[in-house]
């Protein structure tokens, strides 16, 4: 049964929210700081998305930078980041491994405003600009992005739907007016090319119904239309084929070309193989403790994270 527009608005409206929000319409605070760090820094808090686009950051080619992080779990207290310092560089790709537990999900979900988290020290910044200071949605519409391990289906709401918010979201924080459907049909259909992808995913509802594959197809469709800046990939390689796998990483690879930022979550070589990271680091007990290039990874891949200490 068709909703009412009123209904299927409201629908279209909360499913944006959860990537251009990052669950903010689910969950509609963001990622607790601890009050003293509010008070801590002095800098006043920028409202304006369109100030806050047009400030690059202090070091010219910096992205993301972040210095000594520590979270805990919102609501029961564990720490679970102690200490993350990183920093990635417009053009880089940079790796995150780590055994499960180590806080590899936890550092991109707090990077992007989740409340189930609590900020307790040090800072973040994109693009120059206080991430701690801006909600989820301002985080999304100013280029950071998220693309979810598991991600949720939205029945009620066709990805056309959907995917024409994000991008509209995205152009009015740029200055850039709206596009209508026809307009967005066109802005739409090269992308579909670009990555391989099927027309029909458009007709479908919000991951409904899709396998493990196709909804990490669309979340790199859903990327590929906001054209955020920086990416973080969360396991983006879990529940996939060989085949699946491969197409994945090659449309990651035509989207991170240019000044682009990336930041991959994985457990495993195989998405490296495919997608070559810049750098890559090892985290353990919620700090990174180890950087390097590639080689890490094969050494992980050969004896696990012993090999590491040895």
């Amino acid at each position: 049964t068709n909703a009412p527009p009123s209904v299927a608005r409201s629908r279209t409206t909360m499913a944006a929210h959860t990537v251009v929000g990052v669950q903010a319409s689910l969950a509609p605070r963001r990622s607790r700081v601890a009050p003293e760090l509010t008070r801590r820094g002095g800098a006043p808090r920028v409202r304006s998305a369109s100030a806050r686009l047009a400030v690059r950051a202090a070091k010219g080619d910096v992205l993301l930078e972040v210095k000594d992080l520590s979270a805990k779990v919102a609501e029961t207290g564990e720490e679970i980041l102690r200490g993350v310092t990183l920093t990635i560089k417009e053009g880089e790709t940079h790796a995150i491994m780590g055994k499960n537990g180590s806080g590899k999900s936890t550092f991109t979900k707090v990077l992007v405003g989740h409340p189930s988290y609590e900020v307790t020290g040090g800072t973040a910044s994109f693009r120059g600009q206080d991430l701690f200071a801006m909600e989820p949605e301002e985080r999304a519409r100013a280029g950071l992005f998220l693309s979810f391990q598991s991600p949720i289906e939205v029945p009620g709401v066709s990805n056309t739907d959907f995917l024409r918010m994000m991008c509209n979201e995205r152009r009015k924080a740029r200055g850039e007016p709206e596009l209508d459907p026809l307009e967005f049909y066109g802005f739409l259909t090269p992308k579909l090319e670009q990555l391989n992808m099927d027309p029909s995913f458009l007709a479908r509802n919000v991951n409904e119904g899709f396998s493990g594959g196709e909804k990490k197809r669309n979340e790199i469709l859903q990327l590929a239309v906001m054209e955020s800046e920086m990416s973080i990939l969360d396991e983006i390689d879990s529940g996939l084929d060989v085949d699946a796998l491969r197409d994945v990483a090659a449309a990651v690879n035509v989207l991170k070309d240019g000044d682009k930022g990336l930041l991959l979550i994985t457990h495993y070589q195989r998405l490296l193989d495919a997608i070559h990271p810049d750098f890559v680091h090892v985290m353990q007990k919620g700090k990174i403790v180890q950087t390097g290039d590639v080689s890490i990874a094969q050494k992980l891949e050969e004896g696990g994270f012993e090999a590491l200490a040895a």
